[in-house]
């Protein structure tokens, strides 16, 4: 994306602050959305299908009782799922008509509380998606100013390409941390750098925290010295494992703990080693980098 100077670097994820997680009340995301911008966390990342459809309203709420200034901020939102909970539908599934993408922005800014979003994305492709259908709604929303950019999120690059064979696509955010790095090899943040994509990751700690097994285990032995090296924590140094690759990564952050938020902002300042880096790639790999 070229430009993408006005997201903040660490964006913020609202996917737990709602009934999918802390359920927190209108005052804590008050609270919460003031310390990330204490930060200069002023990007919040939604999707009409967090909390059951719920999220974006929770949020929108707080927001416009934080009298926060709307242009101090960016809200990217996501749309194209649709599940079986908080809809009635028979199936869950991917919905990329015209008509539904701009209602779904629609709905999505008026919970939100806001008139435009700064960057729309298609949640996940589908088999069954149209470019043409899909850039004649986004020309409408961008022509009315309803959203500013226009990315996608789970993309490959030939979906990418597909997309583009009638309407630019601006960013991409997919999953890419030290113990999910496929994104790395597979052409994705190649495509993006070509392209000057804005990339953001989900899952930025990977399974490190979640799971106990043999890669995990390797990375924590590497970590238990570099903690001490870099002065830094654990999650501190996989953020900024992350935040090395030349894609220059925008990475999306799910804590509802401002001392954690605190912590990821704070790792902007670790600059890993060129061959400490790859030592923990070979810890995550589970054998020698060819």
């Amino acid at each position: 994306m070229k430009n993408n100077t006005n997201y903040s670097k660490i964006i913020a994820g609202t996917m737990t602050w709602g009934s999918w997680g802390k359920k927190l009340s209108t005052t804590q995301m008050i609270a919460l959305l003031e310390h990330c911008l204490s930060l200069g966390i002023t990007t919040f990342d939604h999707a009409d299908i967090y909390g059951d459809y719920t999220n974006e309203a929770d949020f929108g709420k707080a927001f416009q009782e934080s009298k926060v200034d709307r242009t101090k901020v960016q809200l990217i939102s996501k749309c194209g799922i649709q599940m079986t909970s908080g809809r009635n539908n028979k199936v869950a599934h991917y919905q990329y008509d015209k008509e539904y993408i701009i209602w779904s922005v629609e709905q999505s800014l008026l919970k939100l509380k806001t008139e435009y979003l700064d960057l729309l994305l298609l949640h996940r492709p589908s088999p069954l998606m149209q470019p043409d259908e899909i850039a004649e709604a986004i020309s409408n929303l961008t022509a009315s100013g309803k959203i500013k950019q226009f990315g996608v999120s789970n993309f490959t690059p030939s979906q990418i390409a597909l997309l583009e064979t009638v309407i630019p696509v601006s960013g991409n955010q997919v999953e890419f941390s030290l113990t999910a790095n496929d994104v790395m090899n597979n052409g994705t943040l190649d495509d993006c750098m070509v392209n000057k994509r804005m990339v953001m990751s989900w899952s930025v700690l990977g399974s490190y925290f979640k799971e106990n097994t043999s890669q995990t285990e390797r990375i924590k032995k590497v970590l238990k010295d570099f903690v001490v090296k870099y002065k830094a924590t654990e999650a501190q140094l996989l953020l900024a494992w992350v935040l090395k690759h030349p894609a220059h990564i925008f990475p999306v952050v799910g804590t509802t703990s401002p001392e954690r938020l605190t912590s990821f902002s704070e790792a902007l300042t670790v600059d890993l080693e060129l061959q400490d880096w790859f030592i923990l790639l070979e810890a995550s790999k589970g054998c020698k980098v060819d």
